[in-house]
């Protein structure tokens, strides 16, 4: 009998065997996917294993429904990519599968096709200027008199409406086809090559492409050219007929990477983030995976893409949090491209002004080759620091005499500045000066932020929202007060003191409309003098050539934190801020507003900069025993009543506590630093190991009993391996 073990979206830990009904033939294999029954739901499943025998008796094994695919959708390498993340990260195998393929393949989708449009036999007979009495006619025909076809992208991104469109096709000067092909890229000009200084040569000359796997370390300073280093090494990959994966940690970084990439290279590049519609984001897979796409750009799971002939693999700010997903499968994008770097036989390049503690460790180790841009590019120049100690300073909104002078001076002189608060909203709490009501969220114990603009409370964490109190709800008085100040306080008083200077605003509230991001950023390349206020979106891999001078509004948050990162997390947020100043021929300064002039971390920072603070920072982690000297897990439980998830840990703690590896030491079940959320009470407990083995063997165990308490169905719970946030 043929047996399929198959792996189903559920969060079980397990495959599960299924008979292979008669009237089914092809050959069977490995990353299909199949549509088979599970309970009373039919769902799309994903072939692991082809055998003849279950633990299960053949009366109780269920037919699958159809095998759905001819060829596997996940190359053998991939799947067994994704076997190793849900081993290494403790979690069920048909959820790592679920999420490593797109949307409409998880649906059961087949390969699609892509609508595009190009002139029709009567079309190619009109000349240049024709339809001049209809404008955006005229814009569309000239469009497709440059190139073979186009598609809706193209034609949203040129602002040509749909109805220009079927004009055209109505009187059939356009035709429409659909194609699984990339699109046709014509013979252009693309942009020459910098000439590289002493530091990029030899860092571009220190990473070979043909000798199999080696993970390199590109640590240079914020404006070093570590992009051109990437460039150049993308286009000798090229040139060798093969594929580049690029990993950037935002979407907001999408539009300028593409169209830097566009302007260098004149080839099909496939863009994989969550941003995009789901036949999107499976064309590019399908471009991708056939090859004709020869540079993919993606955020965190875009390490999953499959890849033709791959030939390098870059992950670009790679100390970011981002690239470590916070919920459901909790993976590191970045630990799993190393994985498939070294799997693929192919060299990972991480790239970072900032690199992760974990990253550079290995590097000063000699695990990774370390490479090193000590000064800017150009004639750039390292931005010069100032700490504004603004204890008994009157402040304006957050903003202290000297910080708004210099920023007065700034725009006098044509320059632009950047304002760094990394708080969105109008002000962190609402308070009553009566009777001290402060605005709390019902969900979470949090407090609401105000989002002044749209008279709303909002909770950060839940996304739960109610309307701006004009009284207080507890004692009737109409003293109410907003404290603290986020980016649209800073905006409004911005507006405010510089009457006439556009101030632009980026924060998540500014972007989340399709195309905002680019639009703003747009704003700023046109050279005027603006202010921009923004949270850490502004921090990551932007080049504002015109920015000389970057003021940090409170800069004293990592210094108390709880969380063992908080230090390593500022050090990497203030360094990359800084860097957006004078990155070009104009000299640039960050001023830092702090109520901790002395502080040795923040002075370490300063006087030093990141490459001396990181160090001091891993003397004190191998002093205590933390990451990278050691490795952790966090179990995370949450339950409607606070005594389950505490009772559920303390069960799971005391099963498997000296039984598996001694050595793993447990600390907890204790509340998490934000004991309730989204209305669920939380609980954590820390697995802590010298040896990466002993920690995962303890894991296993605890894992294997907890699935089997009947508990375990009363609430959630979640394993986090080597996790980065504590909350």
């Amino acid at each position: 009998m043929t047996i399929l073990s198959v792996a189903m979206p559920v969060p079980l830990r397990r495959s599960f065997d299924y008979r292979l009904p008669a009237n089914c033939d092809g050959p069977l294999l490995p990353g299909m996917r199949v549509l088979a029954p599970f309970g009373n739901r039919t769902l799309v499943g994903v072939l692991l294993e082809v055998k003849t025998h279950s633990d299960l008796p053949q009366q109780q094994l269920k037919p699958i429904i159809e095998l759905i695919d001819a060829n596997p959708v996940l190359t053998p390498l991939l799947l067994a990519l994704c076997r190793w993340a849900a081993n290494y990260y403790q979690h069920p195998i048909g959820d790592v599968l679920h999420n490593a393929l797109p949307a409409l393949l998880r649906k059961g989708q087949g390969t699609i096709r892509q609508q595009r449009w190009r002139l029709s036999h009567l079309g190619q007979g009109l000349g240049p200027g024709a339809l001049k009495r209809a404008r955006k006619q005229a814009q569309l025909l000239a469009l497709l008199q440059c190139q073979p076809s186009i598609d809706a992208e193209t034609l949203a991104s040129e602002g040509i409406s749909r109805s220009v469109l079927k004009a055209l096709l109505e009187r059939d000067l356009v035709e429409t086809f659909e194609t699984e092909a990339a699109p046709h890229c014509d013979e252009r000009d693309v942009e020459a090559a910098l000439v590289f200084n002493a530091e990029q040569q030899l860092a571009y000359d220190s990473i070979s492409l043909n000798t199999g796997y080696s993970c390199y370390l590109l640590e240079g300073v914020t404006g070093s050219g570590k992009t051109e280093v990437y460039l150049q090494l993308i286009r000798q990959c090229l040139d060798r007929g093969q594929q580049a994966l690029v990993l950037i940690p935002e979407i907001g970084l999408t539009p300028q990477t593409l169209g830097r990439f566009q302007r260098r290279f004149n080839c099909t590049i496939a863009v994989m983030h969550s941003g995009l519609a789901d036949r999107q984001r499976l064309l590019a897979w399908q471009w991708a995976g056939s090859g004709e796409a020869s540079i993919v750009i993606g955020t965190r799971s875009a390490v999953f893409t499959p890849l033709d002939n791959p030939g390098l693999i870059i992950i670009d700010e790679e100390h970011d949090s981002s690239f470590k997903q916070q919920d459901g499968f909790r993976y590191s994008a970045r630990d799993i491209a190393i994985t498939r770097a070294h799997r693929e036989g192919i060299p990972i390049l991480l790239g970072s002004a900032t690199p992760a503690l974990e990253t550079l460790h290995n590097a000063l180790q000699g695990r990774y080759h370390h490479l090193q841009l000590t000064r800017r590019a150009g004639a750039a120049l390292p931005p010069s620091y100032q700490l504004l100690d603004i204890r008994n300073s009157p402040m304006e909104d957050g903003f202290s005499p000297p910080l708004l002078s210099a920023i007065g001076a700034e725009i006098k002189a044509g320059n632009q500045v950047l304002v760094f608060i990394n708080r969105r909203g109008f002000a962190p709490t609402l308070m009553c000066f009566d009777c001290g009501f402060v605005a709390q969220c019902h969900h979470c114990d949090a407090r609401m932020t105000v989002h002044y603009g749209q008279r709303l409370l909002r909770c950060h964490h839940c996304e739960a929202q109610q309307p701006l109190h004009r009284q207080c709800p507890h004692c009737n008085s109409s003293q109410l007060d907003f404290r603290g100040s986020g980016t649209e306080r800073s905006e409004q008083a911005l507006n405010r003191l510089f009457p006439g200077t556009q101030v632009i605003r980026i924060d998540r509230d500014t972007t989340s409309r399709k195309n905002a991001m680019s639009e703003l950023i747009d704003e700023v390349y046109n050279g005027q003098p603006c202010i921009l206020v923004g949270t850490q979106m502004l921090a990551k891999g932007h080049h504002f050539p015109d920015v000389t001078l970057v003021a940090i509004i409170d800069a004293d948050g990592g210094l108390f934190s709880t969380d063992f990162r908080g230090p390593e997390k500022m050090g990497q947020l203030l360094t990359q801020v800084a860097g957006r100043a004078g990155r070009a021929a104009k000299p640039g300064r960050v001023l830092i507003q702090t109520l901790q002039p002395e502080h040795p971390l923040i002075n370490a920072l300063v006087d030093n900069h990141y490459h001396h603070y990181a160090r001091a920072l891993l003397a004190e982690r191998q002093h205590s025993g933390l990451p990278p000297f050691g490795h952790l897990a966090l179990v995370r439980a949450e339950a409607q009543q606070p005594e389950q998830a505490e009772a559920f840990l303390l069960a799971l703690r005391q099963a498997v506590e000296n039984d598996e590896q001694p050595s793993t030491r447990f600390f907890g079940p204790l509340p998490a630093p934000m004991a309730r959320r989204a209305g669920f009470f939380r609980g954590q407990l820390l697995l802590a190991a010298e040896q990466r083995k002993q920690l995962h063997q303890s894991l296993a165990a605890l894992c294997h009993w907890g699935d089997q308490q009947p508990m375990a169905r009363k609430l959630r719970w979640s394993v986090d391996v080597d996790p980065i946030d504590m909350y």
